[in-house]
């Protein structure tokens, strides 16, 4: 598809100028499909992947729709998005787009977060960006009036009816005014969807973006096959080797997480991480220090993928390999940006996992090229070139006089000039190259382990007092970890940190909540969907006791 330059989509100074100062020249196909159709007023289905730029593809329409020059403020745009971070980003985005146009404001509301203080910001808000829980939440308090809405926006509706807000999502609609324009956007457009759309929509307008061109055409797919226990190893090597400016790092447990940020660390790698146990206030911190480049790698499980929007990440690494290739294509889905290229590569263990990464090579229809790690010397090259370039630096800054009487001093004891500066480049670099003594992979001793695992740790978590429930419905039903936390954490008044273990069984699942708040949790859920289909939660156990039907043992764990 031909790109459209910005300048060519009528948009008025004051947003151009916003879209001009953010960096963006042309518009991604989704954008210049999206925007001049909704101007139009029309009910409009798009369907697009994640990191194709559709945020901005309906941020320009809602802000063109506000009336500005209300006496009272009114909420005329409602924005449903799945998650707190996207949430969060699609304000941020709104914000960059309406800098210089006056009377847009937009506040953001999810749980998780003081309620009261956004009961104060809803009342001069125009422009609502909210998760359904905490939308339907100020509903009831009527804190937040729908009667004057122009138009309502889902962003990732799919994910949204993944995590069991379907009914939420139709209550709210329901409390909408019929004249509104609704805007829906979707990954994937499963029966679910599509009902919605009938029931909600009227003579909506589709557009579609190529799926097999969309995020990954610009995505160079790799795969390294590397024995289980040296994994870590390779990690290390790898980002030598690469030295990407900015790197994702894709595990699928939060322990792993925590594991990979405490060894980067230990590598003197610039490193921060993500997931569900991490508050939120610390979350948003990372993830702004990330987006700036104060941080280099950023570490996160699949639950907070989709919060994630950086548009310069050079290098994603799948240290787990994904669950299926939705979860691929969200996780790839971080690189390759803008119109910008980007690598990704996946580490795989063995035959298994190998060949799962086939299957999901021909479902994403990709090429994913299996690669070689890279070899000691290949790694000390890059390196070198690394330490070369920041003397060079070094060197055209004039020496203090108190260096240059040291080196004297050492040349006066009858070390040489050249042995003083290898001595001192040793000094300052050889942790730097530390991952050029990991063996090659196909050398690899898979009964040694990395060096780092040998080393003091810090100390473990000390364990909260937990009991357990038991939720019927399990990965046959296509549920996952994020889903069960996020039904959770929307129908009751725990936070994502608050969650122990999750445990998903093929038919069931069970979770780890605080202890002493059982018959609480499972009165909240009642009534519950997820992933469409309604579930009935039960006490499984509390301290010390065991009551209910007992889980099988094999389980996804997260």
């Amino acid at each position: 598809m031909t790109q459209i330059p910005f300048s060519q989509l009528s948009l008025t100074p004051k947003i151009e100028r916003a879209i001009g100062e953010m960096g963006f020249d042309f518009a991604t196909p989704i954008q210049s499909e999206a925007i001049p159709l909704i101007r139009t007023g029309v009910d409009v289905i798009a369907r697009s992947q994640t990191g194709t730029g559709k945020t901005v593809a309906f941020a320009i329409p809602a802000i063109e729709k506000v009336d500005n020059h209300e006496e009272k403020a009114t909420i005329q745009v409602l924005i449903l998005c799945p998650t707190r971070e996207l949430a969060m980003q699609a304000a941020d985005e709104i914000r960059k787009v309406a800098r210089f146009k006056t009377g847009i404001r937009p506040v953001e509301i999810y749980g998780g977060a003081a309620i009261d203080k956004q009961c104060i910001r809803l009342r001069r808000a125009n422009i609502v960006v909210g998760t359904p829980g905490r939308v339907m939440d100020h509903m009831r308090r009527k804190t937040l009036k729908l009667n004057n809405l122009k138009m309502v926006i889902l962003d990732e509706a799919d994910e949204m009816l993944n995590m069991g807000f379907k009914e939420d999502i139709e209550t709210i609609l329901r409390d909408t005014p019929e004249s509104r324009q609704t805007v829906l956007f979707s990954a994937t457009m499963p029966p679910a969807i599509l009902k919605l759309t009938h029931e909600f929509q009227k003579d909506p307008q589709m557009i579609e973006i190529n799926k097999d061109q969309v995020t990954l055409a610009e995505i160079e797919q790799n795969y390294l096959d590397v024995p289980h226990n040296r994994k870590k190893d390779a990690l290390v090597a790898l980002l030598d080797f690469h030295a990407p400016g900015k790197a994702i790092i894709f595990c699928n447990t939060k322990k792993m997480v925590d594991e990979l940020a405490e060894l980067l660390a230990f590598r003197n790698f610039s490193v921060e991480s993500i997931h569900s146990d991490i508050k939120q206030s610390q979350r948003t911190s990372v993830m702004q220090g990330f987006k700036q480049g104060r941080t280099s790698i950023l570490i996160a499980t699949d639950i907070a993928a989709r919060g994630i929007d950086v548009s310069d990440v050079d290098l994603v690494i799948n240290f787990d390999i994904p669950a299926n290739s939705e979860y691929y294509v969200h996780r790839i889905g971080r690189t390759g940006r803008a119109g910008k290229s980007g690598r990704s590569i996946t580490l795989c263990s063995g035959n298994r996992e190998v060949f799962s990464m086939r299957n999901i090579a021909r479902e994403v229809k990709s090429k994913i090229t299996r690669l070689d790690l890279p070899t000691t010397d290949e790694i000390k090259k890059v390196s070198g070139a690394k330490i070369i370039s920041a003397m060079e630096e070094a060197l055209q800054i004039e020496v203090k006089p108190f260096f240059s009487e040291l080196t004297e001093q050492l040349s006066a004891r009858g070390f040489s000039y050249q042995q003083i500066a290898a001595a001192a480049m040793q000094h300052y670099f050889e942790r730097d190259m530390a991952s050029a003594a990991i063996p090659h992979a196909d050398k690899m001793d898979k009964e040694s382990s990395s060096s780092v695992e040998k080393t003091a740790g810090k100390p473990k978590r000390k364990l909260a007092a937990y009991e357990t429930i038991l939720i019927d419905i399990g990965s046959s039903h296509h549920a996952a970890v994020n889903h069960i936390i996020g039904a959770i954490v929307d129908r009751t008044a725990l936070l994502v940190s608050d969650i122990g273990k999750v445990e998903v069984f093929p038919e069931q699942t069970v979770v780890e909540i605080p202890a002493g708040r059982g018959d609480e949790i499972v009165n909240a859920m009642a009534g519950c969907k997820m992933c469409g289909k309604p579930v009935k939660t039960e006490r499984l156990a509390g301290p010390g006791k065991k009551t209910g039907p007992k889980p099988p043992k094999s389980a996804k764990r997260g």
